[in-house]
């Protein structure tokens, strides 16, 4: 059994590495040379996920490279829009912006902030960075965001960037219907994302969108002949996201107890019938 649609993997450093970056480059042209279409960099405390996107779209050839996710809440839309729009530019036009939520409780901690209105902000924050991208001035004076750049905010090379949202609730995926290309879902399992997600977003569409909805579904996959073992170190890992609202409400509407039920562990036969059923559910372009 084969798949008919582009994989990509998201690439992170092994703990024990000397450099980081220089890892993740080599991850990423092991991955290019693998075959693989595409490689995300999800934002943490550390490494900058947009600034990797960069370094990697332009040491790694032909690899597709974005975001999984960039929080917008620590960051200004002007600042993305820079930061992707360089991406863009580096990579040759092989980039992809993802953006999120972000996890409240973590935010709060970190950076002694608390969203109120997050789908505010979001709806707000999407048309910023669409001006800033595609029109290359801004004029957003809205509740939540305030975006007027006194000078151009284009960057030549650096354009048409797809932009993707990590949104799973019904009010964030309307907003990522009417103004964003796509939606990066996490442990949103099939029988979520076909009755769910993707209804959702087809609803909010506009008539005539510039590009197809975009899918790219975020599914924890490792192919090993120890299942068993290999489930027991993912339960816990996983486990972590349990403990937010919004996970938790999607692994509900999946029937689910445990966020690692929805990953696919076993060998190639398995993880492929797994993954056919996310492409049935949701084909990548809709």
């Amino acid at each position: 059994m084969s798949l008919s649609v582009p994989i990509g993997v998201s690439v992170w450093p092994r703990p024990d590495a000397a450099n980081d970056v220089d890892e993740v480059l080599r991850l990423a042209t092991a991955a290019q040379r693998s075959g693989v279409r595409s490689v995300w960099f999800g934002q943490k405390f550390d490494l900058d996920a947009l600034t990797l996107a960069a370094v990697v779209g332009l040491a790694v050839p032909e690899i597709e490279v974005g975001t999984s996710v960039v929080p917008i809440n620590p960051r200004h839309p002007l600042v993305v829009a820079s930061q992707a729009q360089t991406a863009q530019a580096a990579s040759g036009g092989r980039f992809r912006l993802g953006i999120g939520l972000g996890a409240p409780p973590l935010e709060s901690a970190a950076f002694g902030i608390r969203e109120d209105k997050p789908v505010r902000r979001l709806r707000e924050y999407l048309i910023a960075l669409r001006q800033a991208i595609e029109d290359g001035t801004v004029d957003v004076q809205g509740e939540r965001v305030h975006a007027r750049p006194p000078i151009p905010t284009t960057v030549r090379g650096g354009g048409n960037i797809p932009l993707l949202v990590a949104a799973m609730g019904p009010q964030a995926l309307r907003a990522t219907g009417e103004s964003a290309d796509g939606v990066l879902p996490f442990l949103a399992g099939p029988r979520t994302l076909e009755s769910h997600i993707v209804p959702t977003l087809q609803r909010a569409r506009p008539a005539n969108p510039v590009r197809p909805l975009q899918v790219v579904a975020g599914v924890v996959v490792v192919v090993t002949d120890r299942a068993e073992q290999v489930r027991e170190t993912a339960a816990r890992a996983l486990g972590f996201y349990e403990q937010f609202d919004s996970y938790r409400a999607v692994l509900d509407r999946e029937g689910v107890a445990h966020a690692v039920d929805l990953a696919l562990i076993g060998d190639e036969d398995h993880v492929t019938r797994g993954l056919r059923a996310y492409v049935d559910a949701a084909p990548p372009n809709c």
